[in-house]
């Protein structure tokens, strides 16, 4: 079988659908040796498929489809020319905003989220209105759609009004060869010395997003937390730029406290556990998730989860992690930063679990 994966949409391999995409095409290539992969890349991500070259054939795409409007021109004109001239027997693209309307061989989609259908203003309209208006007719034209929770499952048989018989449920999983407890002593040392760490602190993995990843709302909480407390614990957001990145920045740096707030930019997954298992806690207050990578990668690594529930938050941690009743709320998120700082008890009840 020829198998044919688009990766035009990973922002250079510094977003949730990026690292879902390596980690899968790693997985088939150990379960599927027998298979062909095409995976189609943008001239300056090549490099991200280093690890797949002996097996993949790669082909180029040129930079200057890289931009989001062009990008899904190509998928609508360029893409189906390719898989037929290619003769596909599959083609697989993992986001929804790049699916096709052409049907040059049978189609997979992964659809992660539909974030645009509950929180608003979280793209710009033309993005929103086409999410909204466009792309369930796309969806329904695919031969399978994969969800990544019964929550996106849910939303997608309610907004994209596709058949419960072509839609199946993938939930994520962990690579616990990377995410899995270490020793914590030798993790501080080493976030220490890599990110000049050396305080308590919460972290939050996330793309610094205004209002999606509520970040503000942390901000906010944070700076209660320090004033209700006087402990030298520190807030650390590891994520990049991304929409309204500038009202989160301007936010840390009026708080009084604005030295305990860290901001690290993207971190390379090979730095991720030592980050995760060096932090006294993980917050994820994010409004709205179509899994929640980061607060299970966290929990893989031993770390303590603060996590709302919006979205499949709450259907992914289950009752390992302490839950917000609502995300929105500054008060019950300071709430829960005091109980986790100030209960070495409850932090070690919650690496239990």
């Amino acid at each position: 079988m020829k198998i044919g994966i688009s990766s035009l949409m990973i922002q250079r391999g510094k977003t949730g659908i990026g690292q879902y995409l390596f980690a899968l095409l790693k997985a088939m290539l150990t379960k599927a040796e027998e298979e062909q992969f095409v995976v189609f890349a943008l001239e300056e991500d090549l490099q991200l498929f280093d690890f797949a070259r002996e097996r993949v054939e790669l082909m180029r795409v040129a930079e200057q489809w890289r931009a989001p409007l062009k990008n899904i021109v190509w998928h609508q004109t360029q893409l189906p020319r390719l898989a037929r001239e290619l003769r596909l027997d599959v083609l697989h693209v993992p986001s929804y905003r790049r699916l096709l309307w052409p049907r040059p061989c049978p189609m997979v989609a992964t659809i992660h989220d539909l974030a645009p259908f509950t929180v608003t203003r979280k793209y710009d309209l033309l993005r929103t209105a086409y999410a909204r208006y466009f792309v369930p007719y796309l969806a329904r034209r695919q031969d399978h759609v994969i969800a990544i929770s019964e929550t996106t499952a849910r939303d997608l048989r309610h907004f994209f009004r596709v058949e419960p018989a072509r839609l199946s449920v993938v939930y994520n999983g962990v690579d616990h060869e990377q995410f899995h407890p270490t020793d914590a002593a030798a993790q501080k040392i080493e976030v220490a010395k890599t990110f000049e760490l050396t305080a308590p602190y919460f972290l939050y993995v996330a793309r610094i997003e205004h209002p999606g990843k509520n970040h503000l709302r942390l901000i906010h909480a944070f700076n209660a937390f320090k004033a209700e407390t006087g402990l030298d614990w520190q807030l650390v957001l590891a994520g990049s730029d991304w929409k309204g990145a500038e009202v989160v920045h301007e936010a840390a740096h009026k708080s009084r406290w604005s030295a305990d707030i860290r901001f690290l930019g993207f971190v390379p997954d090979k730095q991720l556990p030592a980050l995760y298992g060096a932090a006294e806690g993980f917050v994820f207050p994010s409004l709205f998730e179509g899994f929640g990578m980061p607060a299970i990668e966290a929990m893989a690594c031993g770390c303590p989860v603060i996590c709302g529930s919006a979205g499949a938050l709450g259907e992914v941690v289950g009752e390992a992690a302490l839950l917000l009743k609502d995300v929105t709320d500054e008060a019950e998120m300071t709430r829960r930063l005091v109980e986790v700082a100030t209960g070495p008890e409850l932090r070690l009840e919650l690496r239990r679990k």
